[in-house]
């Protein structure tokens, strides 16, 4: 059985490829493919701007788009050799619309060694089984791009900014993720438009920045929603959820109803624990193990799960679990009774609020 691709080993293998292309240490085929497109356009970037000098681009740099060409076409090109140079380098941009992609077996079994060809094969992957997949295994690299949890797309954007020279707060990646989901790809675009606007002398991301620059507000998100909840702020949640109903586009029930069975999947957790650890006489596990355990992107929210578990005994969590599942699915029109979002959210609210 195929060893599952996590995000940690897809952002290791993202960062020895970019090694590799800065030692110049190329192999001749390589399968970009998968459902997180930052890391596909990233390499795809980096090969188009790091093999060789930008006069030699226009004689041995070729870019294609699979709903323009077929397999066999782009076999062709692959066996040229470079003019003047010493590698002639093959993009092929929407693989995943490449008409006949079998049709490249032939060459990516016995590949020119002077080319180096690009596949970006994005949303889905080649199968397995396949002898084209196996083929490029063999003699290429295949690079699967896979999407980060919550947690860990808050981790990966607090690395992004640091790289940047920014510093991004708790709340501010909370903010960002809870607002646009685990794209990083739309997060890294939103995050340097904030970098671009800030002041040069300012270095710290706050959710005020954010308001500012990309119009999320720092009072009505999905953090502030799920914070207000599990505080039993009532009048606060409701509010929130008025405003984000009147902004169906900007704050879609799906996202809401995620976020907040995240936050009560950790309360379960951190609950079972603590009972678990009472009944056997043994000591809760470390604040890291903890982290670890509920996916928490930062110790700085430790503190509030085990202050809010105080607030939401198990039997109750239990049951707002199973609320989130059943608005998961109104969320996407099953059994919705024909209510907006706004009407399906606070909906939800009040059932929570009254357990």
């Amino acid at each position: 059985m195929a060893e599952k691709v996590t995000f940690s080993s897809c952002e290791a293998e993202f960062l020895r490829i970019m090694g590799d292309i800065r030692s110049r240490k190329f192999a001749p085929i390589y399968l970009l493919q998968g459902e997180e497109f930052y890391f596909i356009d990233a390499l795809c970037d980096a090969f188009a701007e790091g093999v060789m000098e930008e006069a030699m681009r226009a004689f041995n740099q070729i870019v294609l788009y699979g709903n323009d060409t077929d397999g066999a076409t782009v076999a062709s090109y692959c066996r040229q050799l470079p003019m003047m140079g010493e590698y002639e380098v093959i993009i092929v941009k929407e693989a995943q619309q490449l008409d006949k992609i079998e049709h490249l077996l032939a060459y990516t079994a016995s590949p020119q060694p002077s080319t180096i060809l690009i596949l970006c094969h994005k949303g889905k992957s080649l199968d397995r089984r396949s002898q084209l997949y196996k083929s490029i295994k063999a003699g290429g690299v295949v690079f699967d791009s896979v999407s980060p949890r919550d947690y860990e797309a808050e981790r990966w954007l607090t690395g992004f900014a640091a790289q940047r020279g920014l510093t991004l707060d708790a709340a501010s990646s909370k903010i960002l993720v809870a607002h646009l989901g685990v794209d990083i790809s739309k997060i890294s675009n939103e995050l340097e438009k904030i970098a671009v606007s800030l002041p040069a002398d300012c270095k710290r991301v706050t959710p005020e920045h954010i308001e500012n620059y990309i119009g999320i507000s720092r009072q009505f998100n999905n953090f502030e929603l799920s914070n207000a909840v599990l505080d039993r702020r009532v009048e606060q949640a409701l509010r929130i959820a008025q405003y984000m109903g009147e902004n169906p586009k900007a704050y879609p029930l799906l996202l809401s109803v995620k976020v907040l069975y995240e936050a009560f999947r950790q309360l379960f957790i951190y609950n079972y624990l603590a009972w678990d650890s009472r009944r056997n006489g043994r000591a809760m596990p470390s604040d890291a193990e903890l982290c670890k355990i509920l996916r928490l992107g930062s110790p700085y929210f430790l503190k509030e799960v085990v202050r809010r578990a105080a607030l939401w005994p198990n039997s109750k969590v239990f049951n707002i679990i199973g609320l989130t599942c059943e608005y998961d699915a109104k969320s996407k029109g099953i059994d919705d009774g024909g209510a907006s979002n706004g009407e399906l959210l606070r909906e939800l609210l009040l059932k929570i609020f009254m357990l």
